[in-house]
């Protein structure tokens, strides 16, 4: 009878677990193992809490830990003090608060440019994995004219030709980055379309429109999840390529490639205008890097 009972236990136990059991859950603990990675994630969300509450803090008109855009030619180019943690810049502006202001724009350039890179690449990408034949080499050629460019120098060419500015930056680099999706995209449709799944669809008469979002975008979602986060990193880094050449984001707007621009005038006399924001730049790329290597091992089998 106690054997019984006990056997009863275990069976019970196991039952739960099965019904608990939560592929967000096992992801998280698979991406938990990978320390780099969980690094490189802590250090993203800290950037995102400080940009939003000096975002939010800044609409109240509160500015910490002093306004960006304030001058005062009597303390310029003071080095790092318990005052001014990060030092002035050459026209008496704290460094620390510009670069905290800064942090949104980067931020906000990296997600919006990859979103519209993974909007398009998913449209041209799927419409060309799916229907094949003269529409998917009339897509592939045009992406292949696209990659046969220089990003940065059609970027820097385009930018050059518009009115240099925030939403131009940011729509002019997601237009210029979508090749790579794209060809994830095609590449897993034209692997799943081949699928019994989607053989039944087709049998029961459903549409094109609906097999496509439903049956393989799902599925092929894997390899754009990681691009995605790793193109949000080169996108930061563009962006802040762009400024340190003076067409990106436009002062007194602060952005950590201008701040750099700015400071590469001073980088005997002022070391702290170039090592920063270069500093920050660095930090939050490699971050991004890891986070996207570790969504790599985790989603995807075939790299363990």
């Amino acid at each position: 009878m106690p054997g019984q009972i006990l056997e009863y236990d275990m069976i019970e136990k196991e039952s739960l677990e099965t019904e608990l059991y939560s592929p967000f859950r096992e992801f998280l603990k698979d991406f938990r193992k990978n320390k780099p990675a969980v690094g490189g994630a802590l250090v993203i969300v800290f950037l995102f809490v400080v940009a939003f509450t000096v975002w939010f803090l800044g609409q109240l008109n509160i500015y910490f830990p002093y306004d960006p855009n304030e001058t005062d030619m009597t303390i310029k180019l003071s080095p790092p003090s318990l005052k001014h943690p990060l030092g002035t810049d050459q026209l008496g502006r704290d460094v620390l608060a510009r670069m905290l202001h800064g942090a949104r724009i980067s931020l906000l350039v990296g997600f919006v440019a990859v979103g519209i890179a993974v909007t398009v690449g998913i449209l041209v990408g799927s419409i060309a994995g799916y229907f094949g034949g003269w529409i998917d080499n009339l897509l592939m050629r045009m992406v292949d004219a696209v990659i046969s460019f220089p990003s940065f120098f059609l970027i820097l060419t385009v930018v050059a030709l518009l009115k240099p500015s925030f939403w131009n930056v940011m729509i002019v680099i997601g237009l210029t980055g979508w090749t790579g999706t794209a060809r994830f995209i095609r590449a897993e449709f034209l692997s799943l379309k081949e699928r019994e799944f989607v053989q039944a669809a087709h049998a029961l008469g459903v549409k094109s429109s609906r097999i496509i979002l439903l049956h393989l975008l799902p599925n092929a979602l894997m390899p754009v999840l990681v691009s995605a986060t790793l193109g949000v990193a080169g996108a930061i880094l563009t962006e802040a390529g762009l400024s340190f050449l003076g067409f990106g984001v436009q002062p007194p707007q602060p952005t950590w490639g201008n701040i750099l621009t700015e400071g590469r005038l001073y980088i005997f006399d002022a070391w702290w205008l170039t090592l920063f924001p270069g500093l920050a730049i660095l930090i939050t790329v490699l971050s991004f890097n890891l986070v996207g290597e570790g969504l790599r091992d985790v989603l995807d089998p075939r790299s363990r």
